[in-house]
């Protein structure tokens, strides 16, 4: 974090997001004002809270994909929720905590999948040794009498073996050691993958029964296996795979047992409470128009459910109480309709950046198309490709792409970025459906197939009123 300077960290966006500008540089003032945060003394620190954004913009211009690629960006804690769920006919809605307790959890998974890594050399050895049991089982240990009440307990107990029982069981055990130490050599070399095996697997049947019918709340739920704990063994099944996916089950099944869930439960707390970002999209939908009945009270209770949340309170998860103080909150909406000065006064005040994010145009289009990371035409040639038919784009071909698509928009309803796959999809269409029967390696699409495809000499009057 140290390196990401707010300069970097919108090299960083742009490599992924079109212009949009405002919008990154007030993230990356944030992201970086958490770092400084860190570096204050512990007094000081406390003081300190997020300054929460709002984006405004239509849609598919960027608003969700800044604040996702900035969280990845420093690996923090995300989640996106929409508020509209919190507002549904009748009052009924999801409880709003459920947005901290969902960020816990994500955030407990992170850290422990990050923990789960840094043991698998280890989980990996020991899979090894289960597989080599499962193809060679042990020789199973008879029991010896413990003590004189066994003679009472287990009255059938063995007699003691005679030489040739022991001859023969040595050579047994010499058999299979040798088999052992050949299967071992060709299960390391690989040679193996493809063997079915029988393995147990754990079950994941555990339930949690609600208190109330109905319930759908993690809080006020119970789960019967944290209450009894080891009371009750844990279920298993019996599941036949081929050894190379019995490694991949068992290495996370072995890998679990050897971190710390109660510091990785710690950890993800922390990490929620310090570095969580929470982005509630469609905000402008909480918002009314300023009357007191019909849909507009219901918003507006949700606004002020919504406050105390962002304000900075105390949740109660199945982890524990986590604090919201210092979570970053990114609000997100079109805000055709109503204004961010229709919100509540005590919700706008928490809110304090607002960025408005401009639609995207033609020459955005284009950028979008050949420039950002894994851009939109990399990826369909990349998924034709697949059936090794190459796809080229001529000269003039993404252009003419891209004024289609603006021009859609601008037709039709504006769905900014979004445009671009429906155009894609339209246009390559034919291809895809054909594609495993070509003969051919190559496809040029060039400005004729693009015309044909999407008919515009029909159209070309329709779209004249639209351009100045």
């Amino acid at each position: 974090m140290n390196e990401l300077t707010p300069k970097k960290i919108v090299e960083e966006l742009n490599r992924y997001i079109i212009g949009q500008e405002p919008a990154k540089k007030a993230v990356a003032v944030a992201l970086r004002n958490r770092y400084r945060r860190s570096l204050l003394s512990e007094e000081l620190r406390e003081e300190f809270t997020p300054k929460n954004i709002i984006l405004m913009g239509p849609t598919g211009v960027g608003k969700t994909e800044i604040a996702r690629r900035m969280a990845k960006l420093v690996s923090a804690p995300f989640i996106k929720v929409e508020a509209t769920k919190f507002t549904e006919v009748g009052y009924v809605g999801r409880d709003v905590e459920s947005m901290i307790r969902d960020l816990v959890s994500t955030s407990i998974r992170k850290v422990q999948q990050e923990k789960m890594k840094e043991v698998y050399a280890e989980a990996g050895a020991n899979v090894n040794k289960i597989i080599l049991n499962i193809l060679v089982p042990s020789k199973k240990k008879k029991e010896t009498l413990k003590n004189p009440f066994d003679l009472f307990m287990k009255p059938n107990q063995p007699v003691t073996p005679s030489q040739n029982e022991i001859n023969s069981d040595a050579e047994k055990e010499q058999t299979k050691k040798e088999k052992r130490e050949a299967l071992s050599k060709d299960l390391e070399a690989g040679l193996l993958e493809d063997e079915i095996i029988e393995i147990e697997v754990d079950d994941d049947g555990s339930k949690s029964i609600g208190i109330m019918q109905g319930m759908n709340n993690d809080s006020m739920s119970i789960n019967m296996n944290d209450i009894l704990g080891d009371l009750i063994p844990q279920k298993k099944k019996k599941k036949k795979v081929s050894v190379a996916d019995a490694r991949k089950i068992l290495i996370n099944q072995e890998a679990q047992k050897l971190i710390d869930m109660d510091q990785v439960q710690e950890i993800g707390i922390r990490d929620a409470e310090q570095n969580g970002i929470i982005f509630i999209d469609e905000i402008d939908k909480i918002i009314g128009n300023g009357s007191n009945q019909g849909p507009d009270v219901s918003r507006e209770g949700v606004q002020r459910d919504i406050l105390p949340i962002v304000e900075g309170s105390t949740v109660n998860t199945k982890y524990g109480p986590v604090k919201s103080d210092f979570i970053l909150f990114i609000g997100a909406g079109a805000f055709h309709v109503s204004k961010i000065s229709d919100m509540i006064p005590e919700l706008q005040g928490r809110f304090p950046i607002s960025v408005q994010l401009d639609s995207l145009t033609e020459d955005d289009f284009i950028k979008i198309l050949t420039q950002t990371e894994n851009s939109v035409i990399k990826q369909y040639q990349e998924l034709i490709r697949t059936e090794d038919v190459n796809i080229i784009f001529e000269a003039g071909s993404i252009e003419h792409i891209a004024k289609i698509a603006f021009l859609q928009n601008e037709e039709e309803e504006n769905i900014g970025a979004r445009r671009l796959h429906t155009v894609m999809e339209k246009l390559l269409e034919e291809i895809s459906f054909y594609a495993s029967d070509y003969e051919q390696e190559e496809f040029v699409i060039n400005k004729e197939y693009i015309e044909r495809i999407f008919k515009l000499s029909d159209k070309t009057d329709n779209y004249q009123k639209y351009l100045l």
